[in-house]
């Protein structure tokens, strides 16, 4: 099955790795060194499994580093560090990523945008309120909210456990409820879901609505994380976000989603910066090696795809 396969491909090429860490970096595989990732890695694979929801519908959400930014700038600049004022900044982040969300889904599934050009043009309106509301500069987080995202709970750092929710809850309505075949269905041929009289649109709009609540999480988590964060840290998740989706196995064209494949390839991705930290490359490469394994995850699943093409031609 598709689904056992990519899994399979992510679980070897994670445990290869974690041998190579093993042999030439030991302290990147550390109990120190992973309670510092993972943190990172639960962040990547959340963000992961929103672009995942636009991937299934054949399109790209570019405007997930504004989206992220602004939720981070919400919860950091809005409290000013009042515990009391926290919730209160939490709903003001949510209800402005949802927001985003129906935008850019009436742009693309009403409107019939192109999904890149409209989400890049509201990444640039979210860039500026990210500038209007923090102009550029870094604010505390609470202390609730340190503790809630930055705290730990059985040894495991916190943001872990609300990644691996996310997970569930994906995994859940796409794999075992109606709405969710239908989704996967109206990903891979729009076309034959108007035809069984689907709501198309609908479907591919929400895939942008429920992306938005990931990356609002993910801003979230990184403002308790990071403590004092700075405006502008969802710059790096975009590029990671597309890539262990492809190394998750999910197709580019749209379709089937793998959300525990995706979640494990961020875990893969983190892990894989770290060794290379730890080997001596220095942190400007990091770019390099996430578009790298996008580019392997691309070119082993088009392999993949194109021999099943050729089996039932």
């Amino acid at each position: 099955m598709p689904f056992t396969r990519s899994f399979l491909t992510v679980l070897l090429s994670t445990t290869i790795l974690l041998v190579a860490c093993l042999v030439f970096a030991p302290s990147s595989v550390s109990w120190g060194a992973l309670g510092g990732s993972l943190p990172f890695a639960a962040i990547i694979a959340i963000v992961g499994l929103g672009q995942l929801l636009v991937v299934q519908q054949g399109g790209f959400d570019l405007s997930l580093p504004g989206a992220v930014s602004l939720a981070v700038v919400v919860s950091t600049h809005y409290p000013q560090q009042d515990d009391g004022l926290l919730y209160q900044a939490v709903l003001l982040a949510l209800a402005i990523n949802l927001s985003i969300g129906i935008l850019n889904g009436v742009l693309v599934s009403f409107l019939r945008l192109n999904a890149i050009i409209a989400t890049i043009g509201t990444n640039a309106l979210l860039y500026a309120a990210v500038f209007a509301i923090s102009g550029g500069v870094p604010s505390v987080t609470t202390e609730l909210l340190a503790t809630i995202a930055g705290g730990e709970t059985l040894g495991l750092p916190n943001s872990v456990f609300f990644a691996l929710f996310a997970t569930a809850l994906v995994s859940f309505v796409l794999k075992k409820t109606v709405a969710g075949r239908r989704f996967e269905a109206i990903g891979a041929s729009p076309a034959a879901g108007e035809a069984a009289g689907l709501k198309v649109r609908t479907y591919q709009m929400g895939a942008y609505v429920y992306a938005q609540l990931f990356y609002c999480l993910a801003g979230v988590l990184i403002a308790g994380i990071t403590r004092e964060p700075t405006a502008f840290q969802g710059d790096s998740l975009l590029l990671p976000s597309v890539a262990v989706v492809v190394l998750g196995g999910t197709s580019l064209l749209g379709g089937r989603g793998f959300p525990i494949s995706t979640v494990l390839a961020a875990f893969f991705l983190n892990q894989l910066s770290q060794f290379a930290l730890s080997i001596g490359v220095p942190y400007s490469a990091q770019t390099i090696i996430q578009a790298l394994a996008l580019g392997f995850g691309i070119g082993v699943y088009s392999l993949r795809w194109s021999g099943n093409v050729r089996k039932t031609a």
